[in-house]
């Protein structure tokens, strides 16, 4: 689930809400999943993964990962993204290019704290996306860290929040015959330009 807070009163932000609710409403399973693509640098390719979106505050949609992982250095490198939400149960797509960002340390911390303990425990066991010699050693350590209530109760620094700023919303409606509806909002001159793309 995604957690609105002072949503931006902007028109791409609204329709933005106002399609969640009514995927809510047709009982839209992992409606906070959305694919991240970025682009590596070292390897001149682009990357795409599924992360849980956890809020929409104010502009910024937030995710949380760990900070050395090869999506982390990616953004570090080549901050704009490209988000993907897909609802199946009402058949909207939402395509958004953006610019990302580490989140406030902050916000970051409060989060960790609301989160269960089994979830910190694997922030700090796991050094994401490193190679590893099997899935058992991964469950072992866990295992491990998860008994170390003082040392999980605290974020560690390697892991925190990112805040997606959009500069561009594509709002996709399947239709039937393809007629498919592709709304465009850009953002331009501090402005929203709201324009429309043939199926």
């Amino acid at each position: 689930m995604i957690s609105f807070s002072k949503i931006c009163k902007d028109e791409p932000y609204l329709m933005f809400e106002s399609f969640y609710k009514k995927a809510l409403q047709k009982q839209q399973t992992g409606p906070e999943a959305a694919s991240v693509s970025s682009l590596n640098p070292n390897t001149n390719e682009v990357e795409s993964r599924f992360v849980n979106i956890k809020y929409l505050n104010g502009k910024k949609f937030t995710f949380f990962s760990n900070y050395g992982s090869l999506k982390a250095n990616n953004f570090e490198n080549h901050d704009q993204i490209s988000l993907l939400f897909y609802w199946n149960k009402i058949h909207v797509q939402i395509r958004i290019k953006a610019k990302i960002y580490r989140s406030d340390e902050k916000f970051s911390d409060k989060h960790y704290q609301e989160r269960s303990a089994e979830k910190n425990a694997l922030a700090h066991s796991s050094r994401q996306s490193t190679p590893i010699n099997s899935y058992e050693s991964v469950v072992e350590n866990f295992k491990k860290t998860l008994k170390l209530e003082d040392q999980i109760s605290s974020r560690p620094k390697y892991w925190g929040g990112f805040d997606i700023l959009p500069y561009y919303f594509e709002f996709w409606e399947g239709n039937t015959y393809r007629l498919n509806k592709r709304t465009v909002f850009q953002f331009e001159n501090e402005k929203w330009k709201k324009f429309f793309l043939n199926p």
